[in-house]
């Protein structure tokens, strides 16, 4: 597990909360490549875009939609905000699959504090337009007045565990599928050392091309899983009643 340990950039002493880290390097690579993307690659603004403007409207246009789909209309005012989200994430998942890259969102302090910060966002959100009237989203008035009490209870605690669901998700999955293909790799070798590495050197290569073919998706997905979360919880703040 030593390619998700957290390592100062300079030296090899203590680290501090302002100490540089390889986990601050790569994020703060992914912020640069976001900005190279949708503020220097579409700065000409082309009728016929190139490669770069194409892949920076086709992010834009498909975090838009989402939002608009699961929010509607009233929930457009905070794109901005979810289409961060969604580029810091995508953009740190697949960075991380560079070979000797660091992969941030594999950890669970940082998917932990985007996953916090949602959750606070939507809370305030969600009391400054209803008020009080935003607990009515724990209160399911369609169920017998009987389970009301017991449903509310659920719900409570459900609405409590979501930052922690939402940010276990992302870090999970990027850390499993780095480690399986530290697994296969460590079998590479054996073709050195035995006979039998004629047979398993092969098969853990082609192992590792599947695996490494299935990250790129999961790469994608779990930026997704993470900004569509972030709409139905948003969803939640601005129509609250069941």
């Amino acid at each position: 597990m030593d390619q998700f340990t957290i390592q100062p950039l300079f030296g090899d002493g203590p680290i501090h909360w302002y100490t540089p880290t390889n986990t601050t390097l790569w994020m703060a690579i992914s912020i640069v490549g976001i900005i190279l993307l949708l503020i220097n690659a579409t700065r000409a603004r082309a009728v016929i875009p190139g490669r770069a403007q194409s892949v920076a409207e086709l992010a834009y246009g498909f975090v838009h939609k989402m939002v608009e789909d699961v929010t509607g209309k009233e929930g457009l005012k905070y794109f901005p905000y979810i289409f961060t989200l969604f580029m810091f994430i995508v953009f740190s998942n697949f960075l991380g699959l560079i070979p000797g890259a660091f992969t941030p969102t594999s950890h669970i302090a940082v998917t932990g504090f985007l996953a916090l910060a949602v959750f606070i966002s939507v809370t305030l959100i969600g009391f400054a337009k209803h008020g009080t009237h935003f607990l009515g989203l724990f209160w399911v008035s369609s169920a017998p007045m009987a389970l009301r009490p017991v449903l509310a209870i659920i719900e409570v605690i459900s609405y409590f565990v979501r930052p922690v669901s939402h940010s276990i998700r992302l870090g999970g999955n990027m850390m499993a599928g780095h480690a399986v293909i530290k697994v296969f790799a460590a079998f590479a070798p054996l073709i050195l050392m035995s006979g039998v590495g004629v047979l398993v050197t092969p098969l853990s290569i082609l192992a590792i091309v599947a695996m490494y073919a299935f990250e790129v998706l999961v790469a994608f997905i779990q930026a997704y899983v993470f900004t569509i979360l972030t709409c139905v919880y948003l969803k939640d703040a601005l129509h609250p009643a069941h």
